[in-house]
């Protein structure tokens, strides 16, 4: 896929799974219990155990299935070992020029950090796809998304901290374009029980959510 159709394909699922574990193993059987469930694009993070082998193992098995990208990329020579290791979109928690540089020279979309107004118009005009608002949670959560796409309607956002079952549909019709989501889906203490399947039943409610939240904003579609 070309990076206007693996864009496309993200927005339209409208849900990214961000996955923080403590070893390569959890993170990829994680993974393969969302994508079971119905998630289609998920972030191994950088502060993962091994993400590289991760992230090669999952695109080698789950390339298909999935839409695998590297989160917590904190510079422009970890984007490129990303994603020569299988990712193809970069999210990275902080404005980097850089790293945002690197990923428009290999048409590979991302997602660059950004939480003031200055730091979000300044990522929009770095070249970032869609902003990734963090941590919009401790800023209001939906009403902080709705505050910044007052000036920037123009700008695609997507929040991160804060989105759970009960805010994620809140942020769509605060006018995010996604939600990413992380410890609310795959948290460590499920991990330790070995209970993947809990991970399956919430993807499905996180699918669900979505779909709910932009029928009621398209009643019409």
């Amino acid at each position: 896929m070309n990076k206007q159709q693996i864009l496309g394909k993200m927005l339209e699922a409208g849900i990214v799974a961000v996955v923080r574990t403590s070893s390569a193993e959890s993170a990829i059987r994680s993974i393969e219990a969302i994508t079971r469930g119905g998630i289609i694009v998920a972030e191994v993070t950088m502060t993962v155990p091994g993400a590289l082998q991760a992230l090669e193992k999952i695109a080698d098995s789950l390339g298909d299935h999935i839409i695998l990208g590297a989160g917590t990329v904190l510079d422009p020579e970890t984007a490129r070992a990303c994603m020569l290791a299988g990712a193809q979109f970069f999210v990275t928690p902080a404005l980097k020029l850089a790293t945002i540089e690197m990923a428009h020279r290999y048409s590979k979309p991302i997602f660059p950090g950004a939480l003031t107004p200055t730091e979000v118009l300044t990522a929009w005009e770095a070249g970032a796809d869609v902003v990734k608002v963090f941590p919009c949670g401790n800023m209001g959560g939906p009403k902080y998304i709705k505050a910044l796409k007052g000036p920037f309607p123009q700008i695609e956002m997507a929040p991160t901290g804060g989105v759970n079952l009960e805010t994620a549909g809140e942020f769509l019709k605060a006018g995010a374009c996604a939600v990413a989501v992380g410890g609310e889906l795959i948290d460590a203490a499920t991990i330790k029980a070995g209970q993947y399947e809990v991970f399956e039943e919430r993807a499905r409610q996180y699918v669900a959510a979505v779909k709910k939240a932009r029928a009621e904003m398209n009643p019409a579609g």
